[in-house]
Order: structure tokens, then C-alpha cells, then sequence
């Protein structure tokens, strides 16, 4: 036998050491990949290719979902944006909140020790960063935006922030980064008021000439960019933003969140603008679909959403990124401003098979298309499970290994295996909110009883408003449109599901 040096037999011994620790350590599962939360505004289910659209193509999120896990049957928590946003970070029913739309100077809706999401991913050791429409609240009332505006993001678990305050059909019509109004010149202070008018400024009403789309009185107060807002601001000149530059400034300052946080752990709750009104696309995207400035802004949105993946790609970052992608209440045409968005639909079914809307107790108010991307880990496939975005906080916590603590995100249930693909088994009921609370529990729907009409969303939105002095039962399996009340002849299931639901709201 030949001799072995003693470098030799140091090597193999080095490498037997390392193989030998190779082969005995499992595969460990990667607990701590960084969340990015695309959540889309006014989105419906039928208003992305994969889900059906017609009129515009999605091919970046169409590629997301090929490559993911499309879902059928998932839902924000509510049909109007804030009560959805609400839950989605705190983990509870809205209603316990009073969550409802707010103002534009409308105080923090959060309390000051409030759990959150942010705020627990904080405690598993995650840099947190929140950008675009917030529409939670600044403030404890009577803001000045000339100061330091808090508490907001920041107090609730955000390490970062950079938003649009409340909603772009809103004044102020600034950026907010971390507490302070960017680019605003001290020497132009900025005056709100949501009672009366302040200031000089043109208005919708007085100046429609100068309008670049006509509103309706509610939103035809002060213009900024050719476009009237609900409510009246006089001021702050300089750090006016302009609304086609949405697009790239929140996409870009998203993207730089994440490129400053490439060696830890983030999470980035990246909340569009778009599709909500008022609709001004770039320029990049006028003339994208056949829709006018809608469907234009679905093309828009969609691009935004592309640049999101493809920096996670440059960076290396794809496999290491959980990416969930939804919308926070269902789809609406009008809604403020005259943009020919109900004209120039074609054969394009915003909220795809089912009934109703934005604002609607019907299952179009809630159920959106939902999409979660994480290559390597979440295997392709389509799935039918029942998901709520109440549920991401339970679910998330499980994921990077916190235990919560007894009362927080009380409504908060963990479904993470259905929302990694691993089962189709979601919850087995979920609550929706409207202008009424409404239960699903497998195929079945109660809509609970309201004297509220609400006959505007019919008038107005051109949305069938799912509101009823009557009960209302449905089998979505069988009636996918809820057509057919099934109430008068199921008392024995109406008895159920109402039960189902008092014991969720207990």
C-alpha cells in the first residue's frame, strides 16, 4: 500500500469531516424569507388575464400566478378599502374598530399599544417598510401638515414609510415620507380643511375648464394636477405630486427599500394607488388596453407589479421572497370622476363570474384575485382553498416562529400550509364586512339583515349594494351569482349560518 503524507491525510480528513456533516444535517426549511404584500386597489376578481380579463393583458402577474399559486376562492376582509386594510394589519374584524372609509384627516385608526403585523415581524427580527396609499389615519386629529405627522406608520411597527396619505382622490394631495411632508417649502405652508374652503385655489366646481376629467360635487373641491379632490387645501406648491409619476416614484421607492435591506430579512407592504380613482396613467400606458384610463391602469399596475419581481431577481433575492399579490375590496367603474371606465368595458367582466362589487355584500366585494409567488418553495397549482386576509397575521407568525401572545390578532387564524399550497384546506367559515356582515361556511352564503338601503351604491356606483331587510342564503355551488335566496326554503341552514356568524362577531 502506498504511504499518504501528512498534508493528504489532513485533507481527507478536512473533507471527510465536511461530507460527513453535509450528509448527516437535514435540509433546513427557510423560516425567515423576506414578505413583500402587493396589495392592489380596487382590483377585481376578473380583472387579471389569469383570471379572465379581457381588453388588457397582465403578463407580469399572469407569469407570477404560472409560477405560483392562483386562488379561487380567497377575500379581503371587507368591500371598502380601509375596514380590508385594518384587518390585514391588526388581525381583527374591522367592525371592533369601527373601521369604516375615513377622511382625509381622519386620526390613527390603530391604538397606541396595538399589535401588528409590522409590528410583530419586527420581534422576529424583520427591517419592516410600508409604501403608497395608506389611508389608516395620521395623527390623533387636527393635523398640521407643516409639522411632524405622528403617530402613524412608524408608531404601529414600520420601520419605513413613504405615502400617499389617505387616497389620491383626496387633498392632501403630498407625499408623506417617515413623519414629514416631502419637498414642502416652510415658506408655502400647506392649509387643509374637509368643511370649507381655505385659500385661493380652483375648484372642480368653479373652474370645470381646467379639469383634465370631469368629477361629481363630491370630488370637484380643490385641483391639483388638472384634477379635482374631496376636500380643499391651499398651499405646499412645491410638493404637490403629479399623478402620472405614481407609477415610477412609489415603484422606485419600493424598490429601494428593498435594495437597503438585501443582508437582513424585510418586509414590505407595497399598497398601490392604482386602480382606485381618480385614473391617470402615465403616459407609458395610455392607449394599453381597450378600456380607456381603467383598463389602462390594470396595464399600468401590472408593469409595477413586474418591476417588483424583476429587482427581486436582479438581486438574487426570488428564492429567499414570499410575494402575496391581492386587492383590497372588489371591482368598481364609477366612482367619482367620469372616465368612460362603465362605457368602454366591452366584454370585459370586471368582477368575473359573481355578483355584486366595491361596496357590496355580494361575493364580488370581497372575493379577489389572489396570487402567492415564492419559487423554489411554493409549488405551481390553482387552489379552490376557503382564505381570508385576516388570516395572513396567524399565518405569517407562524412562518417566522412567533407565538402570539393571548388577545392578539384575536380574529387571526393560522392557514399558512393552504396559503403555501401544501393543502386546500383553508377555513372552514369566514366573515365578510359590507354595510352588513355577511358568513360563508363551505359553499354557503348568509347575508345578515339591514334596514340600511344604501340605494347610493346602486345610484351612484352602478353596484348592486346586497343589502336587504330580509335574510339572504345562498349556494354558491350551485349559484355562483346568487340569484336564488334560499332562505324561506332552508330555515334550518339560515338557523346555522346565523349562529355561525354571532359566534364569530362574540
Amino acid at each position: 500500500m502506498k504511504k499518504i503524507g501528512i498534508k493528504n491525510w489532513m485533507w481527507l480528513l478536512v473533507t471527510g469531516v465536511v461530507l460527513s456533516s453535509c450528509a448527516g444535517e437535514p435540509t433546513r426549511e427557510n423560516t425567515h424569507p423576506n414578505i413583500v404584500i402587493i396589495y392592489v386597489d380596487d382590483l377585481g376578481y376578473g380583472d387579471v388575464g389569469c383570471y379572465g380579463a379581457k381588453g388588457v393583458e397582465t403578463p407580469h402577474i399572469d407569469a407570477m400566478a404560472e409560477k405560483g399559486m392562483r386562488f379561487t376562492d380567497a377575500h379581503c376582509p371587507a368591500s371598502t378599502c380601509t375596514p380590508s386594510r385594518y384587518s390585514l394589519l391588526a388581525g381583527e374584524f374591522a367592525f371592533r374598530a369601527n373601521a369604516a372609509i375615513l377622511p382625509g384627516d381622519a386620526p390613527l385608526l390603530f391604538r397606541d399599544d396595538q399589535s401588528t403585523l409590522p409590528r410583530m415581524l419586527q420581534q422576529a427580527g424583520y427591517t419592516t417598510g410600508v409604501v403608497g396609499k395608506w389611508h389608516l389615519g395620521l395623527g390623533r386629529g387636527h393635523l398640521n401638515w407643516n409639522d411632524s405627522i405622528k403617530p402613524g406608520p412608524l408608531e404601529i411597527g414600520f420601520d419605513y414609510s413613504f405615502l400617499i396619505p389617505a387616497t389620491g382622490d383626496r387633498v392632501p394631495s403630498v407625499f408623506l415620507e417617515n413623519h414629514l411632508v416631502v419637498g414642502l417649502d416652510t415658506a408655502d405652508p400647506i392649509t387643509v380643511s374637509f368643511a370649507e374652503k381655505v385659500g385661493e385655489e380652483p375648484t372642480g366646481t368653479e373652474n370645470p375648464e381646467l379639469l383634465k376629467v370631469q368629477a361629481d360635487p363630491q370630488h370637484s373641491n380643490t385641483i391639483v394636477n388638472g384634477i379635482s379632490r374631496i376636500g380643499f387645501m391651499d398651499g405646499g406648491h412645491k410638493a404637490q405630486w403629479v399623478d402620472e409619476e405614481f407609477p415610477y416614484v412609489l415603484t422606485q421607492k419600493a424598490k429601494d427599500f428593498i435594495s437597503h435591506n438585501t443582508q437582513n430579512p424585510f418586509f414590505l407592504y407595497f399598497a398601490f394607488h392604482d386602480i382606485h380613482v381618480p385614473r391617470v396613467p402615465n403616459k407609458r400606458f395610455v392607449g394599453s388596453s381597450t378600456m380607456g384610463a381603467r383598463g389602462d391602469a390594470i396595464a399600468q399596475m401590472d408593469w409595477c407589479t413586474g418591476e417588483i419581481v424583476r429587482h427581486l431577481d436582479s438581486l438574487g433575492l426570488a428564492e429567499n421572497t414570499l410575494i402575496i399579490f391581492s386587492s383590497d375590496n372588489g371591482p368598481v367603474l364609477t366612482d367619482g370622476y367620469h372616465d368612460q371606465a362603465m362605457e368602454l368595458v366591452g366584454d370585459h367582466k370586471p368582477a368575473g363570474p359573481y355578483r355584486g362589487g366595491k361596496y357590496s355584500a355580494f361575493e364580488a366585494g370581497t372575493r379577489v384575485p389572489n396570487i402567492v409567488y415564492w419559487p423554489g418553495t411554493v409549488q405551481p397549482g390553482v387552489s379552490d382553498a376557503l382564505l381570508t386576509h385576516t388570516d395572513l397575521y396567524a399565518s405569517l407568525a407562524a412562518l417566522v416562529g412567533q407565538e402570539l401572545k393571548s388577545g392578539e390578532a384575536s380574529d387571526s387564524k393560522n392557514t399558512l400550509d393552504a396559503w403555501l399550497g401544501k393543502t386546500t384546506e383553508g377555513r372552514s367559515e369566514i366573515l365578510e364586512e359590507s354595510f352588513t356582515l355577511s358568513i360563508r361556511n363551505q359553499e354557503w352564503k348568509y347575508i345578515q339583515p339591514s334596514n340600511n338601503s344604501a340605494s347610493w351604491i346602486q345610484v351612484e356606483k352602478n353596484i348592486e349594494g346586497g343589502l336587504s331587510p330580509e335574510e339572504q342564503l345562498y349556494n354558491l355551488g350551485a349559484d355562483t351569482s346568487e340569484a336564488k335566496n334560499l332562505a324561506a326554503e332552508q330555515p334550518d341552514q339560515v338557523a346555522r349560518m346565523k349562529a355561525l356568524l354571532q359566534e364569530m362577531v362574540k
